[in-house]
């Protein structure tokens, strides 16, 4: 028996660094995560700020930054990172890709040297923690129609709007909200407490459950002048942070993939039916081929990605076409691995059903695959049909 990844040689594609990283993030989740992440997910909560000063201490919190505590990493030992947090689970990785690629992101490259200072360092060591306010009730793929505002009143900006599906919401220090103003849309810090500012939990979900997510309100917030993020001006600001956030999902997707398939090889061969293992028998060998193909494809594809990234080459359109293909195979792979556990595989004593449910999530946020569809089909025919 060989691991699937085995099949494509991946590791040969690495650095020893890249490899020592992985193998650190993933015995930090086999030590702190795995052992109780299913009851989070049944319970519908989340340490996450113990999770976060964990975090910070092992450097993933914005580790593919530069400078202000953080640890200046190539893409690839990032998505590694992203790979084995969400092979732990897709709530996890959200909590960190909310931070480091959306959040820190957005102050590391748009923020006041003021701003960087001020919330940087204790956002990589995990001791204050970042949400990401773009998304709105009736506008998610569109934020183009944001209704959120910021308007001037006297020396001071004023806030009004909700913004919706917000991960970290109600456990953030600080929020990045972007707003409409006369000028454009333009990014905002909000710290936590701040007079109008209402965080709500969002309820009942089956997905995601591992996971802080909530709706923010924004009622006549009033911030000063140097809570303008000022190296940002219009949509091209959040898209740039979206894209930063998509390109951890393409490894991310690939983690949970794995964890399903890993799992349900060692279920097959341990399964007995008639007289013999699940392994034995041939459309489960060919349900497990199909699937470590699928999954071998979708890890070289993120490495590709994740070189291009770190040469400065890689485009919005390259990010989609790993988002859209990672994240549907993941799904699939999900679903394929749960049929092979048949009944047990709705239950919470294996992983597959809750990495299912989480990438049914995976596959609407950061663009849906209908979104990531258009975005390639511009590319390819020179046509936006967004309209």
């Amino acid at each position: 028996m060989i691991a699937p990844t085995a099949l494509f040689a991946v590791d040969t594609l690495l650095t020893d660094e890249e490899r020592e990283i992985r193998n650190t993030v993933r015995k930090v989740c086999d030590r702190e995560i795995r052992p109780h992440v299913a009851g989070w997910f049944e319970s519908g909560e989340l340490p996450a700020r113990e999770l976060a000063r964990g975090l910070g201490e092992v450097g993933v919190l914005g580790m593919h930054l530069e400078g202000y505590g953080c640890a200046g990493l190539g893409a690839v030992a990032y998505g590694l990172a992203c790979l084995e947090l969400e092979a732990a689970d897709s709530g996890l990785r959200s909590l960190v890709s909310v931070q480091g690629s959306l959040a820190m992101y957005a102050i590391w490259k748009y923020g006041s040297e003021e701003q960087k200072q001020q919330w940087l360092p204790a956002m990589a060591a995990g001791e204050r923690i970042g949400c990401f306010g773009l998304t709105e009730p009736d506008f998610g793929s569109d934020p183009a129609g944001m209704r959120t505002t910021a308007k001037r009143e006297g020396g001071d900006w004023v806030l009004n709007g909700t913004k919706m599906w917000i991960t970290n919401g109600s456990v953030a220090d600080v929020a990045v909200v972007w707003a409409r103003t006369d000028d454009g849309i333009r990014g905002f810090l909000v710290p936590a407490g701040t007079p109008g500012l209402t965080a709500n939990d969002v309820k009942h979900k089956v997905s995601l459950r591992a996971s802080v997510t909530s709706e923010l309100v924004l009622d006549g917030v009033r911030l000063p002048e140097e809570a303008m993020l000022p190296g940002a001006r219009g949509l091209s600001g959040p898209l740039g942070c979206l894209n930063e956030a998509r390109f951890g999902i393409v490894f991310g997707a690939m983690g949970a993939a794995l964890d399903c398939l890993e799992t349900a090889i060692a279920y097959a061969g341990d399964r007995e039916v008639f007289a013999k293992p699940l392994s034995a028998y041939q459309l489960t060998q060919e349900k497990l081929a199909d699937m470590a193909l699928e999954l071998g494809k979708g890890l070289l594809l993120a490495v590709h990605l994740g070189r291009l990234k770190e040469a400065g080459t890689l485009t919005p359109e390259q990010v989609s076409a790993g988002k859209l293909n990672n994240v549907r195979e993941a799904l699939e792979i999900a679903r394929t691995c749960r049929t092979l556990l048949g009944a047990s595989g709705i239950t919470l004593e294996y992983p597959v059903i809750r990495h299912a449910v989480n990438l049914e999530s995976v596959l609407t946020y950061e663009g849906t695959s209908e979104i990531h569809t258009l975005v390639l089909g511009k590319a390819l025919t020179g046509i936006p049909a967004f309209h």
